[in-house]
């Protein structure tokens, strides 16, 4: 079955779940009307279906290589590409300064969404260079910025961010590559960089990189970290491209997945580079390309999922095998497992969009207003929405596979390519572990204050929902009371017991909001009510088995020891 862009529940959730309209109340995005958000929603989503979606299989079977030391582009790469620049997508929220639309985060990660179920491995491309226009915009000087932002935001160049090294994967402070100052304003830049994606490429003109090292000054630890633009080749003033940068691809790793997007080593040899921001505070600016794309992240496990489960539900409405309860039926849709895989991965894929887009409209309502309390709000729903959408995508997938049966495992019938595509976006910007504890530690060191308002909210919508729904809202409303509970008590733990339970703590929360999110959008359409019933009455109940487990701190866990866990 062709993927098919989701563009009608998309625009659902915006203007249904999310309250889209609040985003576009604003003067900041006053521009982005109802019949601009479609024009946009439908125009992605036709590129996604028609063009981007039949490279996605080719990719997987005719990887990115590496010939005499550059990177050779799956089949048809430099094409789609080329259609997602020419478009304007890589600069959709970009500044208008330098080229950009500035339209809202809101509807660019619903596009995200869309590209990544098309053909993840090259969405993967214009993610960083959007992750690294946002970094520039923040930190870098007026001279780096009128330089670079043009040509990453039109598509031109693209960028990628190197920070893990072989010793140095989470423990990014750990890093050895080092920054020399040349005396001339530039640095000379020398050290490996690991699992970087896209880290060469013959479908843009240059390769932009930003790169973590410590200058001869910088403390140990993540203090002393400095952050670097690297180009492949080097520009003049006008951004004309001369000699080529002392930088080279080592290798491309062997992957699981996304085959088609090269993950390369990176060796900088005295490279020249230029600074961004301030001297030791890289990662303050590095972060800010991470937390974009966390949360790109979060779409693209949406996506995958979604492509997923239509692949899965195309076999299910065709393959006829044993006799099924439903008259006039006869192909495995009729099952009632297969039914219920089928239910579950639709009503999971519906909750962590709305958490993705609910994070998103707080991003830009930070961005339009200033207020403190938005700007709370996305960074709590950050985690949630990295780690729960890339969950489902790997669950999502594993039971696409299932549907199948022994046909999932067959290549040939593209069910599992899905699934070992999916299976890195847990790891992506911050293992699903990193974003729990900091879920459970940075994130509440307002005391909860930004968790309880979320819990306040879904309280709120249950109650609106009692009188014509009793039993579902107080289902939600009682899942809400023991989230605010189990919350209360994580608050009072020793911070290694709270990282004990917070990856379960984590799911449960994304539970509760996205049962209330359904409850929302059953209100706004009563067709949706089954579905909302299998989210509230299947999955919800989940929630208080996690948040016993979230509570039982860490001392059980240190009681196994290494003894035990090899026997």
């Amino acid at each position: 079955m062709p993927y098919r862009a989701p563009v009608k529940d998309i625009r659902f959730i915006l203007d249904h779940v999310v309250g889209f309209a609040e985003v576009a109340a604003t003067p900041r995005f006053a521009e982005a009307t109802p019949d601009l958000a479609e024009a946009i929603l439908t125009e992605a989503g036709r590129l996604s279906t028609d063009i981007l979606a039949p490279l996605n299989k080719t990719a997987d079977r005719n990887p990115a290589r590496l010939e005499n030391g550059a990177v050779v582009s799956s089949p048809g790469f430099a094409e789609g590409y080329r259609a997602i620049a020419e478009g304007g997508w890589v600069g959709m929220a970009a500044s208008p300064e330098h080229g950009g639309m500035g339209l809202p985060i809101s509807l660019a990660l619903g596009v995200d969404d869309m590209m990544s179920g098309a053909c993840l491995a090259l969405q993967l491309k214009p993610l960083l260079s959007k992750g690294q226009i946002e970094a520039l915009e923040h930190h870098a000087d007026d001279a780096l910025k009128a330089l670079y932002l043009p040509k990453l935001t039109s598509g031109e160049w693209s960028g990628t961010m190197n920070l893990t090294e072989p010793q140095a994967g989470s423990d990014v402070g750990a890093l050895r590559t080092k920054a020399v100052p040349n005396g001339d304003g530039t640095f000379a830049i020398t050290g490996q960089k690991i699992f970087i994606t896209w880290g060469d490429s013959d479908i843009t003109a240059n390769v932009c990189h930003l790169v973590l090292a410590r200058l001869p000054d910088g403390a140990e630890g993540t203090k002393g970290i400095s952050l670097f633009m690297v180009p492949k080749f080097i520009p003049d003033a006008e951004g004309r491209l001369g000699d080529r940068n002392s930088l080279r691809v080592v290798s491309l790793e062997h992957k699981l997945g996304i085959h088609g997007s090269p993950t390369c080593v990176m060796e900088f040899s005295g490279a020249k580079g230029w600074l961004v921001g301030a001297p030791h505070k890289g990662m303050a600016a590095m972060f800010t390309m991470m937390n974009n794309a966390r949360l790109s992240v979060a779409a693209q496990g949406v996506g995958v999922a979604e492509a997923a489960l239509q692949h899965a539900l195309a076999y299910a409405l065709d393959r006829k095998q044993g006799a099924t309860p439903v008259e006039g039926g006869g192909t495995i849709i009729d099952h009632a497992d297969v039914r219920r895989m089928l239910a579950v991965a639709r009503a999971e894929i519906f909750a962590a969009r709305a958490i993705a887009l609910s994070c998103a409209k707080a991003i830009d309502m930070a961005s339009a207003t200033g207020s403190p309390d938005w700007q709370a709000r996305a960074a709590l729903l950050t985690p949630i929405a990295k780690a729960y959408g890339t969950d489902v995508a790997c669950e999502v997938a594993s039971l696409g596979v299932q549907v199948h049966g022994g046909m999932g495992f067959i290549e040939e019938t593209g069910a599992a390519q899905f699934l070992r595509d999916a299976r890195i976006l847990p790891i992506y910007e911050g293992t699903n572990g990193i974003q729990a504890m900091d879920l459970v530690a940075r994130k509440m060191a307002d005391g909860g204050e930004a968790a309880f308002r979320l819990i306040d909210e879904v309280e709120r919508g249950a109650e609106a929902a009692r009188e014509a729904h009793p039993d579902l809202a107080g289902e939600v409303w009682a899942a809400a009371e023991a989230l605010r509970e189990a919350t209360e008590a994580m608050l009072a733990l020793p911070l290694n017991d709270r990282f004990a339970g917070a990856v379960p703590y984590l799911r449960a929360f994304a539970l509760v909001l996205g049962a209330g999110a359904h409850l929302k959008a059953m209100r706004a359409d009563p067709a949706r009510e089954a579905l909302a019933r299998v989210m509230i009455r299947r999955l919800l109940p989940e929630h208080a088995a996690l948040l016993a487990q979230a509570k039982e701190g860490a001392a059980g866990l240190y009681a196994v020891g290494a003894e035990e866990l090899a026997a």
